[in-house]
């Protein structure tokens, strides 16, 4: 295998294929889990801000 400038080998197709599927594995795991949470998370925000904000009528 020839080896670059840096002192790096080049990267197999085998290699490249492997990288391509971790990438590939760490998005879905982006749109799976990472963005419900951070939903979660907003909708709590908005919840608590609006019920801290809300008016509040005190009965006689």
């Amino acid at each position: 295998m020839r080896k670059l400038r840096g002192g790096q080998t080049r990267e197999t197709r085998k290699q490249k294929q492997e990288r391509r599927e971790e990438n590939q594995k760490i998005q879905q795991q982006l749109k799976t889990i990472v963005l419900p949470i951070c939903g979660v998370v907003f909708l709590c925000i908005v919840a608590y801000v609006f019920l801290k904000t809300r008016p509040r009528f005190e009965e006689l």
